[in-house]
């Protein structure tokens, strides 16, 4: 069974970003998405400060945000990566068929990807992912570099939005018309 520990907390500055990017949105009725909180059960507990030390996943998580824009269900996963190549290894199988089965039910599932070194935000369409997926589950390539990816979805902050992603989003249903 997998611990929580800080190696969890990788991410958590996107993710802090994408929260105050999603209050912004609530506060204009542009969207309403949650942050899904992964279940665990602490083992060690630190009664001085009041922390968690050590912990188990109670079970899979599917996605970081779940809700709706513009009465459109959506989905989607909140990933940090260091280097211009993007592991497969970050996405887990059932959040893929998670996303899948949310597509199928008429939602849209994407992930928000930061590539910190090029201070560079990309919106992955769920399309584009399952493309790589499928490349590795054929024996191909783990990983996706940055130039393979849609020049179009790559965006930047704006104003008081850190993460916008509602303009990648339009994107993304324009083309699946």
């Amino acid at each position: 069974m997998p611990t929580w520990n800080s190696r969890g907390l990788r991410g958590s500055s996107l993710e802090e970003f994408v929260n105050l990017t999603i209050e912004k949105y609530i506060e204009h009725d542009l969207a309403l998405i949650q942050k899904i909180p992964t279940p665990i059960t602490p083992i060690n507990i630190d009664q001085e400060k009041r922390h968690i030390t050590l912990a188990y996943f109670d079970q899979k998580s599917t996605v970081d945000y779940i809700g709706v824009v513009q009465g459109i269900p959506v989905c989607f996963d909140a990933k940090e990566c260091t280097v211009t190549t993007f592991p497969l290894q970050n996405i887990h199988e059932h959040q893929v068929q998670f996303m899948e089965r949310f597509e199928k039910q008429g939602g849209v599932a994407f992930m928000l990807i930061y590539f910190v070194k090029e201070e560079s935000y990309y919106y992955l369409r769920f399309e584009k992912l399952m493309e790589f997926w499928k490349r590795m589950e054929a024996g191909g390539r783990k990983s996706f570099r940055m130039d393979e990816l849609e020049p179009e979805f790559f965006f930047q902050r704006n104003g008081n939005l850190l993460v916008p992603f509602l303009e990648p989003l339009q994107l993304d249903l324009d083309k699946r018309d």
